[in-house]
């Protein structure tokens, strides 16, 4: 695989579509579009790992249904997390697609540069609001790990690749309880004006509720203007679906979520999956809302991962199956009438 970095030179930032960064020419259609993250955030919570060959099948099955942006490795020391070692072999087994993105997340400078060789279109850095979460998931606190974004989105910036910037435990922490909004909202702006084209808020631990997240995203919004914003929430509680909704209607461009509903954060007590990409998908489309992705491959493609981890997946559409007046491989949207 080639890896020079002549592909990912961009437009300008005024020149880029709104909703996306880094540019692109697929953008969400009437609501959020879903960036597919089974293959970091599913897989790294999974006690059996894959190999490099199975997660670029799985990035190829997310791709085939529709998937237009997918988190597809990690660049962190395999010793921390072992279910994402190979991180360069994935990208090198990866058939690229036109007009697909492929994202890597990155935690360090070191974690950067090999993110840079390998051709990732995105890198996605997190700082945590918490300051022991911060320092159990990547060893340092919040502010330093801030700090070291600068430096991140500089190089990330001069290697014309995007950059996002997750502010994770925005709504909660297992160790220090309720996450101050203020508190996010501050890491946001600085995270935005040190060089984030898209800010994510991210319930790690599935602690949000919907009221909540409508105010966080409108208060980011306020104090970062013009940065994309996107949501990452995991259904530890049963309420990711339903945060999934106010993120919608509060106007995020992207919200993240899981074939099959598998992952969770290896560094958080009793983490459990993320929103399923078919439910979501499902409920956005019974909702009038097309977020580009085949309900009938995802639901396969759900299906055929948990066959793989030897695991039933969260995900209820495998099971259940669409209303029965879903149109075959629609969004979910219900047709009209005969």
């Amino acid at each position: 695989m080639d890896v020079s970095l002549d592909h990912h030179v961009h437009d300008s930032p005024d020149d880029r579509p709104s909703g996306h960064p880094g540019g692109t020419s697929t953008e969400p259609r009437g609501g959020p579009g879903v960036v597919e993250v089974a293959p970091r955030d599913g897989l790294q919570n999974e006690a059996r790992p894959l190999s490099p060959v199975q997660r670029a099948d799985l990035i190829a099955r997310a791709v085939a249904a529709g998937a237009r942006r997918v988190e597809a490795v990690a660049f962190v020391h395999p010793g921390r997390v072992p279910q994402m070692a190979g991180a360069e072999e994935v990208m090198e087994l990866v058939e690229r697609v036109e007009g697909v993105r492929y994202s890597g997340l990155v935690l360090n400078a070191r974690g950067m540069e090999r993110a840079s060789a390998s051709g990732v279109d995105e890198v996605n850095y997190v700082v945590v609001a918490s300051d022991t979460f911060s320092r159990r998931n990547q060893g340092v606190g919040t502010r330093e790990a801030l700090a070291a974004w600068e430096g991140i989105a500089a190089r990330a910036h001069a290697d014309g690749i995007g950059r996002s910037l997750t502010v994770a435990a925005a709504f909660g922490c297992p160790f220090e309880g309720e996450t101050q909004e203020a508190a996010v909202v501050e890491l946001a702006r600085i995270g935005a004006e040190s060089g984030a084209e898209e800010l994510v808020l991210a319930d790690t631990i599935g602690a949000a509720a919907p009221d909540a997240v409508t105010r966080l995203l409108t208060a980011v919004r306020e104090q970062a203007p013009g940065v994309v914003l996107r949501c990452h929430f995991h259904n530890t509680r049963n309420t990711g679906y339903a945060n999934a909704v106010a993120a919608a209607a509060a106007g995020a461009s992207w919200l993240d979520a899981s074939l099959g509903g598998i992952g969770g954060c290896p560094f958080a007590p009793a983490a459990t999956g993320n929103i399923a990409t078919e439910d979501l998908v499902y409920l956005l489309g019974r909702m009038g809302m097309d977020p580009g992705i085949d309900l009938e491959a995802a639901t396969e493609a759900g299906t055929w991962l948990g066959s793989v981890l030897g695991i039933a997946v969260p995900a209820l559409l495998g099971r259940a199956g669409p209303f029965p007046g879903t149109a075959p491989g629609a969004s979910g949207a219900p047709r009209g009438v005969e």
